[in-house]
């Protein structure tokens, strides 16, 4: 996965912290899995949580440049429009939208903290 398979991550403690976050999140994990994948990808996907998780970190990731905490990149409105694209599917509001993206950066932000508490 793109982002999980950067140089500050080590597999196996990705994979402990993924265990962790899950025990706690199952819901979100369902719910962001349900907006991204379809049915059928998600029963064939072994991988699927990593997924989801690679998919937040990129949300947390795309809103650090949206803020202006880190510096755009060349791709990022492209990122930024797949991103909303993902999420923004079949949704009536921006409340519902809003809320996805909530849930992305949250599952991003604690599994972060999660993997940094692990030796």
């Amino acid at each position: 996965m793109y982002m999980l398979n950067s140089s500050q991550y080590k597999e196996e403690k990705i994979d402990t912290a993924l265990d962790m976050l899950y025990v706690d999140r199952k819901n979100e994990f369902r719910e962001l899995s349900l907006v991204l994948l379809n049915e059928k990808a998600l029963q064939s996907m072994n991988n699927w949580k990593e997924f989801v998780l690679n998919f937040s970190l990129d949300v947390e990731d795309a809103f650090q440049m949206w803020s202006g905490q880190i510096a755009l990149s060349v791709n990022s409105p492209q990122k930024a429009l797949t991103l909303l694209r993902q999420l923004g599917h079949n949704k009536t509001s921006m409340n519902q939208l809003a809320h996805l993206l909530n849930m992305s950066y949250n599952l991003s932000i604690e599994f972060k903290e999660i993997y940094r508490r692990l030796k």
